[in-house]
């Protein structure tokens, strides 16, 4: 309850305190109004498609998923992670109740979730490094972009030693498990919580379930979430050309920017899918330094944008969660009553 009213309250301050200093909602909503038919009609294609792209994720990471019941695992998830407090986690349950519900062991559906998880995690990571390398490529950048660059290469590089020595044997699973494991309980001792004691046996289980389907599959899973993010990032591109935001103004490698940054700066479970949130930091992210009418442009885009991407997959969420209740859901629901 307390954190549904903090989240409240931070999406009411951002929507009706600081947003409206930044572009006024006359001209914002002119700025929508103003849209053709078919330029909204191209937003929202791309942004099913978008929608699709995660669908191509979920099936690299658990083999024998149909693109059917990714999309309606995949739809109810998200639209509880969009709309309740602590939807992420929410949403990784109901997610599980699904691929169960389908014939999938506890663990297989584990290993999908920590696979797809850490290969998202890899791409959040990895697309600001390559937007401030573009940015040190093509413009004049201050020597805090290029040392910030280094160190994303440097923790983003790291990341990636540390999973590939964890498959490359149960010894160095196991050690690399029980050293991290005694890094966060070191951590967890300054807030006097208990000591984690099993992170080397989870490794190299870990290793176990998980280094036959990257063997076969490392490559259309990296493809598959590469696209993804880069497809939600084209919404925003296109949102903003289609409301008047100019290449001369906006370059596309500056909207890359801030896609990346803001989209890690979202993984913060602040308010529900980063509602409030996102939108101030693209908002100020693109509008620094822009005239009046150029920052309503980039706001009215803003607000298309995350219509498209966070509030149409809700209706789309509960209509397969609806679904899934009334085929497979709901008959294992009422058999797993009826053995009770």
């Amino acid at each position: 309850m307390a954190q549904a009213v903090v989240s409240l309250a931070i999406v009411l301050g951002i929507f009706l305190g600081v947003m409206p200093r930044i572009a006024d909602y006359g001209e914002v909503w002119a700025t929508i109004r103003d849209m053709t038919g078919l330029e909204l009609g191209t937003l929202l294609a791309i942004g099913l498609w978008n929608l699709v792209t995660y669908w191509l994720v979920l099936t690299a990471v658990l083999p024998g998923l149909t693109y059917l019941q990714a999309a309606v695992s995949n739809q109810a998830s998200t639209a509880i992670s969009n709309t309740l407090p602590a939807g992420g986690a929410l949403g990784v349950g109901v997610t599980y109740a699904m691929y169960s519900s389908w014939g999938f062991s506890g663990a297989d559906v584990t290993r999908s979730v920590i696979v797809s998880g850490i290969w998202n995690t890899f791409a959040k990571l990895g697309l600001p490094v390559v937007a401030l390398a573009l940015l040190a490529a093509t413009s004049d950048v201050s020597a805090s972009l290029v040392v910030a660059s280094l160190v994303g290469v440097a923790i983003l590089l790291a990341a990636v030693v540390v999973f590939g020595l964890i498959l490359k044997s149960d010894w160095l699973a196991e050690r690399l498990g029980n050293g991290l494991g005694r890094a966060v309980s070191w951590f967890k001792g300054l807030v006097r919580k208990p000591p984690v004691t099993t992170w080397g046996e989870a490794a190299v289980r870990f290793r176990s379930n998980t280094s036959g389907l990257l063997s076969q599959r490392w490559k259309r899973l990296t493809i598959a979430t590469v696209v993804s993010h880069l497809s939600l990032y084209v919404v925003l591109l296109v949102a903003l050309r289609h409301v008047g935001v100019s290449e001369i103004e906006v370059s596309w490698i500056k909207v890359l920017a801030a896609f990346a940054f803001v989209r890690l700066i979202s993984a913060l479970p602040v308010t529900p899918g980063g509602l409030g949130v996102v939108e101030l930091g693209y908002t100020a992210a693109l509008g620094i330094g822009m005239d009046d009418t150029t920052k309503a442009q980039i706001v009215a885009a803003v607000l298309v944008f995350r219509f498209i991407t966070y509030f149409l997959p809700i209706p789309f969420g509960a209509a397969s969660y609806v679904y899934w209740r009334s085929t497979t859901g709901g008959r294992a629901g009422r058999k797993a009553a009826a053995h009770g």
